[in-house]
């Protein structure tokens, strides 16, 4: 079968298509025709040298792709009561091991992974997963969302962001969202309550009395976060790396912060997801789909910061 590997790490060119003998399960797995990948920043950083690069140096040549969508073509003997042969799966496979997703086939552990909604693409559901999960997760596991708080949504028009939007207003919160202005008209389309576009607005001069915040981007911005929350606030980190004085001004305003959240697995949150998906109360942004072939361009494309939404690649 074909995949897309990489034997170093370092520029999206080191991405080749190749031969890899056809993968079987095991009796907690599912083995999977792979119909769409998602990719997602930390697949990119990754393939550069960052992120989990160094957890997963000792399987080098690696095949990255967490987010998969297809059909199951194999049963592994304990999960037979959960899945059968020709059901449209997906989910958030492995992470944070080697996923082996940009492939024609991957095995799965049938605990990562659901159902595909009936009239859900395989694009829109493999698209509905890393990204998806962290922003429920963030909401549900790492912080509380209450229905009726504020939330201050950073990056709304990006992978984890534009599901963070629909999720939020979901649990009945009042979102405010920050991205460039030629994505405001999307960012509200998602049902945001009120924009700021970041490159004209500085949100810490204009916000206050937050309660709750998805930081995206780390560093000097964290600490202008803490300014508009009101004490006792909740702040989810998704970058790492911050200074102690970040993490001092947070403390000081007795806020409850998860300082770098770690998206994990979850075959029961992806059910979650997969009723919004169907019933239409999340729906994911597909910006492009590149074929296995072009993983280098997809890439690419994640790595200029402007992508809106998600990039799926079809195997």
């Amino acid at each position: 079968m074909k995949v897309v590997a990489f034997d170093e790490f370092g520029p999206a060119s080191n991405l080749r298509v190749v031969e890899h003998r056809k993968p079987s399960c095991d009796s907690e797995e599912v083995l999977i025709k792979t119909r769409a990948v998602s990719v997602n920043p930390v697949d990119v950083k990754t393939r550069q040298g960052g992120a989990l690069a160094s957890k997963l140096r000792a399987h080098l040549p690696l095949v990255l792709g967490w987010d998969i969508a297809g059909d199951v073509v194999e049963v592994g003997s304990n999960v037979r009561d959960r899945f059968t042969e020709g059901d449209a799966v997906f989910g958030m496979i492995c992470f944070p091991n080697p996923p082996n997703g940009y492939a024609e086939y991957v095995a799965a552990p049938a605990s990562d992974i659901t159902l595909v909604p009936t009239g859900i693409s395989y694009e829109a559901a493999a698209a509905s997963t890393l990204a998806a999960l962290t922003a429920w997760q963030a909401f549900t596991h790492f912080g509380h969302l209450r229905s009726g708080d504020t939330v201050l949504i950073h990056a709304a028009s990006g992978g984890v962001g534009h599901f963070a939007v629909q999720i939020a207003k979901h649990l009945g919160a009042n979102v405010i969202a920050t991205s460039s202005g030629r994505n405001k008209a999307f960012v509200e389309s998602l049902g945001a309550d009120q924009h700021l576009d970041y490159k004209s607005v500085n949100f810490e001069e204009t916000l206050s009395d937050i309660d709750f915040c998805l930081e995206t981007q780390g560093g000097k911005h964290f600490e202008r976060t803490v300014k508009v929350m009101r004490r006792g606030g909740t702040i989810v980190n998704l970058p790492s790396g911050l200074e102690e004085d970040a993490k001092n001004a947070a403390d000081t305003k007795k806020l409850q912060v998860n300082y770098f959240m770690n998206v994990f697995p979850s075959g029961n949150d992806m059910s979650e997801l997969a009723n919004l998906l169907g019933d239409g109360v999340i729906t994911p942004h597909v910006s492009k789909v590149f074929d296995l072939s072009e993983t280098a361009s997809a890439h690419e494309q994640i790595e200029t910061g402007r992508t809106v939404g998600k990039i799926v690649i079809r195997p």
